[in-house]
Order: C-alpha cells, then sequence, then structure tokens
C-alpha cells in the first residue's frame, strides 16, 4: 500500500498558509504538470492528480479542518478518497482553469456531457460494527445506461438525426434592430440532434432506473455522522457522461452498557459502600470482554479508572484510545438488623474520630489566636 504525502508538503506551503496562498502555489504545479503540456509524461500525470487532490483538501475548510486532526484515513472515514482520474479532476473543478491559465482544458471541452448525480444512503450500525469497522452490501435504486440503445436513445438500427429547425447548432438566432439574440433550440433543446425512432426500453431518455448490490467497507473507528465516498457509484450521466458518486452516511446507533468521546470509550460501574470503603478485584466489560480491575480502599463516588489501549481505533493512525470506567457507589436499602446495629456501631467509631479531629481544629484555632 503506497503511503500518501503530505497534503502542504505537496504544494510546498506551511501548514498556517492562507487561501491565496495555497491557490497560488497549486496554479504554478498545474500549470508546470497539466497533462496537456505533457502528453505521454506518466510522472507528470501522478504529479498533476497529487496537486490536484491537495489542493482539493486544502482549498475546503471542512475537509482541511479534518485532515489537519486526522490526516488521510480521517479524509477517508468521512467520504474524501481522492480524485478517479482527470475527468473528476475537470468536472470537480470547473472553470478553474480557464481562470488559472486563460485556457480550458482540451479533456473538459470534449466531455461536455452532464455528469450524473451523486447520490445519498443511509447506513444504521452498531456501535461495535462502528468500533470495529465491518463489510456490508447495500441496494441502491439508481439511473443506469439503458442496455439496449447503450445511451444512444434510438432504437436499435435507427441514428438520430440533425435538427431540421436549427441545423445541428443547438441554437436560433433572431435579429432584434441592430443585435443578434441566440437562444437555445426549442426543438432539440440544445442538442442539434432529434431522435425519430426512440429506444422501445427507455424511451429515448438513454437510461432506465435499476437496483444495484454495492459492497462497503466501513473503517474502524467511524463515527455517528461520517460520511463514506464511493466513487463513480452514483447515477450514470447522460448521453456517456462520467458518473456521479454515492454518499454513504453513518448513523450508529446507542449501546446499552458503553458510551463514546472521540476514540474514547465510557462505562459506569455500580459498586456498594463496603467495596468503596475496603477495596476490591472486580470484572468490568471491555470491547474486548472482561478485565479485572482493582478498586483502591477508600474510593470516592465519581472516581475514575482507567484501561489503556481499550478504546476506539483512530481514523488518523489506528491508535486505540481508552476505556473510561466511572464508579457509582450504591448506598443499600434494605438492611437486617444485625447490619444495622454494626452500621450504628461503625457511626459511633466515626463519630468519635470526628470529635476528637474538631477538638484538635479547635484548640489549634485557640492556640493561633493567642
Amino acid at each position: 500500500m503506497t503511503t500518501k504525502r503530505d497534503y502542504y508538503e505537496i504544494l510546498g506551503v506551511r501548514q498556517d498558509a492562507t487561501d491565496d496562498e495555497i491557490k497560488s502555489k497549486y496554479r504554478k504545479l498545474a500549470l508546470k504538470y497539466h497533462p496537456d503540456k505533457n502528453p505521454g509524461d506518466k510522472q507528470a500525470e501522478e504529479q498533476f492528480m497529487e496537486a490536484a487532490e491537495a489542493y482539493e483538501v486544502l482549498r475546503d475548510q471542512q475537509k482541511r479542518n479534518i485532515y489537519d486532526q486526522f490526516g488521510h484515513q480521517g479524509l477517508e472515514g468521512s467520504g474524501f478518497s481522492g480524485f478517479g482520474g482527470f475527468e473528476d479532476i475537470f468536472s470537480s473543478f470547473g472553470g478553474i482553469f480557464e481562470d488559472f491559465f486563460g485556457f480550458g482544458s482540451g479533456r473538459q471541452t470534449r466531455s461536455r456531457a452532464p455528469r450524473g448525480a451523486d447520490l445519498r444512503y443511509d447506513l444504521k450500525l452498531s456501535f461495535m460494527e462502528a468500533a470495529f469497522g465491518t463489510e456490508t452490501e447495500i441496494e441502491i435504486g439508481k439511473m443506469e445506461v439503458c442496455p439496449v440503445c447503450n445511451g444512444s436513445g434510438t432504437e436499435p438500427g435507427t441514428q438520430p438525426e440533425t435538427c431540421a429547425y436549427c441545423h445541428g447548432l443547438g441554437q436560433i438566432s433572431q435579429n432584434q434592430g441592430f443585435f443578434t439574440v441566440r437562444t437555445t433550440c426549442p426543438h432539440c433543446r440544445g442538442k442539434g440532434q432529434t431522435i425519430p425512432h426512440p429506444c422501445p426500453n427507455c424511451r429515448g431518455t438513454t437510461q432506465v432506473q435499476v437496483n444495484k448490490t454495492v459492497a462497503v467497507k466501513i473503517p474502524a473507528g467511524v463515527d455517528n455522522g461520517s460520511r463514506l465516498r464511493l466513487t463513480a457509484e452514483g447515477e450514470s450521466g447522460a448521453h456517456g457522461g462520467p458518473p456521479g458518486d454515492l454518499y454513504v452516511f453513518i448513523h450508529v446507533e446507542p449501546h446499552e452498557f458503553f458510551s463514546r468521546e472521540n476514540t474514547e470509550v465510557i462505562c459506569q460501574i455500580p459498586i456498594s459502600f463496603v467495596q468503596a470503603a475496603l477495596g476490591d478485584k472486580i470484572e468490568v466489560p471491555t470491547l474486548n470482554g472482561k478485565r479485572s480491575l482493582e478498586i483502591r480502599k477508600g474510593t470516592q463516588p465519581g472516581d475514575l479508572f482507567r484501561f489503556h489501549g481499550e478504546g476506539i481505533p483512530s481514523l488518523r493512525d489506528g491508535r486505540r484510545g481508552d476505556q473510561i470506567i466511572q464508579v457509582a457507589i450504591k448506598t443499600p436499602t434494605h438492611l437486617t438488623k444485625k447490619q444495622e446495629a454494626l452500621l450504628r456501631e461503625f457511626v459511633k467509631l466515626e463519630s468519635g474520630k470526628l470529635s476528637k479531629k474538631l477538638k484538635n481544629i479547635i484548640k489549634g484555632s485557640s492556640a493561633s489566636a493567642t
């Protein structure tokens, strides 16, 4: 597995770089490694892709915050997995190359067909599935290229015809005084072609509704609200356009015993006041089974104990957080006569200690006053 380079290092900027500095650095790299200026140069293509991915993250404040805190794994857990190819870059950045260089991308110009729609799927996970990751399959309904006409929209054996109204231009011109106004052709809707014999399967729309099963790999450590991006698993683009993406939103169900704060697992264990006073050894559930916990003598309500490395794996580096155990001291409600007698004797002993301690305090205060 190839280790990704640091995005700030790729663009040659500091971590506190401004948006303008990031944009300026990317402009230079994009111009230097643009594929149309380096035909056939694989290394230049890789550097172009690498710089584009770094710029895509650092120009977006939300992605940048996630990257600064959790690194590459955090971005993957939130749904960003980079670009699938040049078309993804040109589609994502729109006219940015015209803004930068005063010219567009030949690739972008050739790919005028609209990109397919992005899709959303809400996935419920148990607390344990989110903690340790899982693999599952989901079924989504989406539009895909018609298998009968292969996306042409025409009946097999027929061809589209040039629009007789606009003569294939996709626009019509109207003279208004000294001005010529061009509008989209209402007959072909700007396509320049009409379909006299539409495909019977898709009725000329080029797409059909299908149900598709998609495999989803959930990384360990995802939290409620995490978003995964599955590139090119959205709807197909019309007329040969690139597909959209599928975004899987994670909803983690609460656990009956554990709760979570970042990578730490938190739980509460009830103990008796006798255990708290004298100390004890008890069994405590963890994400991986039970562990023995030593309750120290004189434990107070709300005291915390910690199991190192028994928490949630970090999306950034895979290291697990800790499990925090808070003790809740329970007061008995049904005592036998013997238990009451023993407690009353205990109270007398404690009262004697407190009385003696109070006398010493008063005596010390009096001595200080004199």
